[in-house]
């Protein structure tokens, strides 16, 4: 299973606007939290779970989320492929991070507010968690263009 980007939208007119992904089903969902960091530029990672899906959806401002495969989950490459996500307010989008799969993220804006749900209970979560340090991968770089 790879990871999978449902794309939304934001419909606008003189009342405001609403933002959508309605392709987003919440069948699986266990349980929900934020996060948010104290200041942008900040990377959380990484973070994985053998058994758990979990979704992103970046509520407030905007979020590099990244993810991957290890081969090895007690010794992993450090060059494996890192799949990177940019994920945003103003384009709203959910992305499924498939158990098997490590994650972290980088606060791009300040008082970026992300939105994760999970497949696992807190407990389920907890006996199936993953960690390496931030910069085990470094995919934190603004690409300049």
């Amino acid at each position: 299973m790879q990871p999978e980007l449902w794309k939304g939208g934001l419909s606008v007119d003189d009342r405001g606007e609403v933002g959508f992904v309605n392709d987003f089903d919440f069948s699986g969902v266990r349980r929900f939290y934020t996060v948010s960091n104290h200041a942008h530029g900040f990377v959380r990672a990484w973070h994985g779970h053998r058994h758990e899906t979990k979704y992103v959806f970046v509520a407030a401002g905007a979020a590099l989320v990244c993810c991957l495969e290890p081969d090895d989950w007690d010794s992993p490459s450090r060059d494996l492929p890192v799949l990177r996500f940019v994920l945003s307010e103003r384009l709203p989008a959910v992305l499924r991070i498939p158990p098997g799969y490590v994650n972290g993220f980088m606060t791009l804006v300040a008082q970026t507010k992300i939105v994760f749900f999970s497949s696992s209970t807190l407990e389920e979560s907890l006996a199936d968690d993953i960690r390496f340090s931030a910069r085990y991968w470094d995919p934190w770089q603004v690409e300049e263009r």
